[in-house]
């Protein structure tokens, strides 16, 4: 029972059924090493042992009757964005240290519909509003491969937790790259699905016309199993679209590599900034799909210039506008002692939020003002657009884009990158988010620090189960996916 961490979701679920060990023994084991091991990895900010338990116990209930879903019993972490009824849901940030969610979020109550158990909630960039996880308020979370080293973000805590075997499978968010990128850094599989796939209600809003929820987990056949639970139309999220949902785990074997046709950006691979072991080890799982059978294909994406200004015109400026609602008077944190009403909004939000949930809150609002607002806002509306028709044109000839998921490895904490920097490291993955793809992050190796890199597949709309799918047979012929930090290899 001391190795059940090292188990895969199938294996998991397997076990389960055929009781080879209960969803309490399999909750207990996961609680053990998370008081053993997440004092190192700073990886939750709420756990939440009594309920996992008492959901565990009606998991082995619902088994024992013949009721239970595929995933019933397994437990699971989530990305403290999304929202969970009577438990803390912070959005990683001082501004809402205090708040208990009255309701669950879309993706919660499905994966308690599945019989999935919450293991907790975990740390994460403040209102997702970066890439390191370095937390103001909650700390930083550590990259189980060197604790040294920042997992990424914004969805940081979701990749340290499966990374240092501390649960199963995550959730994560990704509006810029906030899965895929914590993915790469971590060494894991993660998924942010086509625009409107995930219901996004419940789910704390940074820039609601990019936020996507999706699974992080070792594998594609791991994230498949999550995203049968998590993808689906929600009449609750009027940007949720209504279309028939695939079973992500039965079309693993679904998509021929043989044959596939992956683009190549030349413009990617000549990237100021892309670290040389990066772009060696991102070439050789090309190679590698070469190999098996597909042809590789040199394109042009003629805007890449244009992801980061666009982006960061276009979110900060929804951004402004989500987060005007923490005031200090409804809920969430409030100043002491405020003199006036003004006084209690500035003091109040001033205090609440971070260094660089202010920044965005004042380059949004700028880019939005009187005057600037058709200079800079609808001009990266237009933009956009034609970032997205590059994208298209270049599906006409390719199945599937294949790039870098980040120019580098892993930060180090405290490495103080200027925000030009930080931004910057966004490149690969933004340009999804601005036209709306699906993508996903697989681990391809090590650099010469031992620090993992990731490969991101890029699809056309929809074409979650083709990406999930063309992971899964790399990972049958390859096994980095299966490679684990010291830190993950502790018994608890």
């Amino acid at each position: 029972m001391s190795d059940l961490h090292r188990l895969s979701i199938r294996e998991l679920s397997e076990g389960l059924a055929q009781a080879k060990f209960s969803s309490r023994e399999l909750t207990e084991h996961y609680l053990k090493r998370i008081a053993k091991i997440d004092t190192q990895v700073q990886s939750y900010i709420t756990v939440t042992a009594e309920q996992a338990l008492a959901q565990a116990d009606a998991a082995d209930a619902a088994i024992k009757a013949g009721h239970a879903t595929t995933l019933t019993g397994l437990p699971i972490a989530h990305k403290d964005i999304f929202c969970t009824q009577g438990i803390k849901t912070t959005a990683g940030s001082k501004m809402l240290d205090n708040f208990i969610s009255p309701y669950d979020a879309t993706v919660v109550a499905k994966g308690k519909a599945a019989g999935l158990v919450t293991l907790g909630k975990v740390n994460m960039d403040e209102f997702a509003m970066g890439s390191t996880s370095e937390n103001p308020h909650f700390g930083s979370t550590k990259n189980p491969w060197n604790l040294e080293h920042v997992p990424g973000g914004s969805s940081g805590g979701s990749a340290a937790v499966v990374a240092a075997d501390l649960a199963p499978f995550a959730t994560g968010t990704d509006t810029g790259g906030s899965i895929r990128q914590p993915a790469s850094f971590c060494g894991l599989t993660g998924l942010k699905p086509t625009y409107g796939r995930v219901s996004r209600f419940g789910m704390i809003a940074y820039a609601s016309s990019m936020d996507q929820g999706g699974p992080m987990a070792r594998s594609a056949e791991d994230c498949a199993y999550l995203m049968n639970v998590m993808a689906g139309h929600d009449a609750k999220d009027s940007t949720s679209v209504q279309k028939e949902v695939d079973d992500y785990v039965s079309n693993l074997n679904g998509t021929s590599v043989k044959g596939l046709r992956i683009g190549i950006p030349k413009q990617y691979f000549n990237v100021q900034g892309l670290d040389a072991d990066v772009k060696a080890r991102v070439e050789e799982s090309l190679k590698k799909l070469e190999e098996m059978g597909a042809i590789l294909v040199e394109i042009d994406l003629n805007m890449t210039e244009a992801y980061v200004p666009t982006y960061y015109l276009i979110a900060p400026a929804e951004a402004s506008s989500n987060l005007q609602r923490f005031d200090g008077v409804r809920y969430g944190y409030r100043c002491e002692n405020p003199v006036d009403l003004m006084d209690l909004y500035k003091r109040s939000r001033s205090e609440g939020f971070g260094t660089e949930v202010q920044r965005r809150i004042l380059i949004g609002t700028y880019a939005l003002s009187a005057g600037y607002y058709d200079a800079y806002y609808v001009k990266a509306q237009k933009v956009r657009r034609l970032i997205q028709q590059d994208f298209l044109k270049a599906f006409e000839s390719v199945d599937v884009i294949a790039a870098p998921s980040a120019p580098t490895t892993a930060y180090k904490i405290g490495a103080n990158l200027s925000p030009t920097e930080m931004y910057l490291g966004d490149i690969y993955t933004l340009a999804v988010n601005l036209a709306g793809l699906p993508a996903i992050n697989a681990p391809v190796g090590f650099d010469k620090n031992n620090l993992p890199v990731g490969l991101q597949l890029i699809g056309n709309y929809w074409s979650e189960s083709q990406l999930l799918s063309v992971v899964h047979q790399y990972q049958q012929a390859t096994d980095w996916h299966t490679k684990r930090a010291a830190i993950a290899e502790e018994n608890a």
